[in-house]
Order: C-alpha cells, then structure tokens, then sequence
C-alpha cells in the first residue's frame, strides 16, 4: 500500500489546512480543465479558491503540491466509495458484479478528474509520481482480490491480473473514448456489455446466455 506524502504546511490547525486544500482542490480541478495544469497560475488558483495568494503558500510550498493534492484526491475518493462496497456482505459474484457497476457509475461522474489526472500526472517528481502509481495499483489489487473469491480454481492468478486490470482501464475508457463510445451507447448499456464481458472471461453462467 502507498505510503502517505506528506504536502508541507506552515499552519498547525489540521482542520483549517483540510478545509483550505479541499477549496484549493475544486479550485485547481475547475482551473485545469479549461487551461491545463501548466497554463494555470498559483495566483489564479488561489483567486479561485476565495484567498491571497499569500494564504495559498501558507497551505502549500510549490504548485506541483496542488497537483500532488489534486491526483491523491481523485484516488481517495474513488477507493473510498469502492471500500463501502466492498466492505459489504454478499456472495462473492454479485459483490463483484456490484462493485464493477459503481466503480464504472464513478468513472462516469469523475471523467474530469480522471482526465485531468492522467493527463497531468508525468508533470509530478518522481517521488510523487510513484506514490500516485501506487495508489493506483492497490485498486487494481483490491479488484483483483474480489476476482480471486468468485472462481479461485477456473482461472489462473495470470488471467485475473490481466482481467482486473481490463476492468480498471475499461471504466476509465468511457471517458476517455467518450466522443466515440458515447456516441452509440448510454452508461447502462456500456456497463451491461463489460459485464457480460467480465462473466464471460470469468467463466461465470448465470442464465442469460445460452
């Protein structure tokens, strides 16, 4: 699991510096989607926020810390809201199929983010940029796991790596390939497919398919 990076602040109150940086956050994110991440000044951001400029770097040393925080609250709130479902207590298939569906409902609600997040994310140093890696792959690990308990035997660990990561990538895909898929398909019927897919792959019959 990643260990958390730490984003240098000079003030102590904890509360204060997580209410300033979640209105950094939605500030950055509404700024980056029209301009970018490099287009996109620290004195505009903190405008957008609702503080001097002065005030932002009580919060934050360099604008590449408004980015860190910005990628790092993408994932958190991604795998928070998979965490409930997962934490659930269901039969192993239908919790898959569950989690699939809102972790695809997300994608759709987040493509922004996502977008952003991919596209800016090789503008971080190295530390940071490895620890936004990370994140990323204790998701794809916790979907992995969820595979692993519907049909431990019929699939190898290759094929449910490879399986896993397809899904992770086939959520983020109805955004990214937005202008062609949601052209000729809603959300449901894009997540009825992957599904049909999943099962397919997973050797699961549950009836619909002769």
């Amino acid at each position: 699991m990643a260990e958390k990076k730490k984003v240098i602040s000079t003030v102590k109150d904890t509360d204060l510096i997580k209410k300033r940086r979640e209105q950094m956050i939605r500030a950055s994110i509404e700024l980056f989607k029209q301009k970018g991440f490099h287009q996109t000044t620290t004195r505009e951001i903190a405008k957008q926020s609702g503080f001097s400029i002065g005030t932002l770097y009580e919060y934050i040393r360099t604008k590449e810390d408004i980015l860190f925080l910005v990628c790092d609250s993408v994932y958190e709130l991604v795998h928070s809201r998979l965490a409930v479902a997962l934490n659930r207590e269901e039969p192993p298939v239908e919790k898959l199929m569950n989690v699939v569906e809102l972790y695809f409902h997300i994608m759709d609600e987040m493509q922004e983010e996502v977008l952003i997040l991919y596209q800016e994310v090789k503008s971080l140093k190295n530390e940071s940029k490895n620890y936004i890696i990370q994140k990323e792959l204790d998701m794809v690990s916790m979907l992995t796991k969820l595979i692993k308990c519907t049909n431990p035997q019929k699939v190898s660990d290759g094929d449910v790596e490879i399986i896993a990561n397809n899904v992770f990538v086939q959520g983020q895909m109805w955004g990214f390939r937005r202008w062609a898929i949601q052209r000729n398909f809603t959300l449901e019927q894009y997540i009825a497919k992957q599904v049909k897919y999943l099962k397919r792959a997973l050797l699961i019959n549950d009836g619909s398919e002769s």
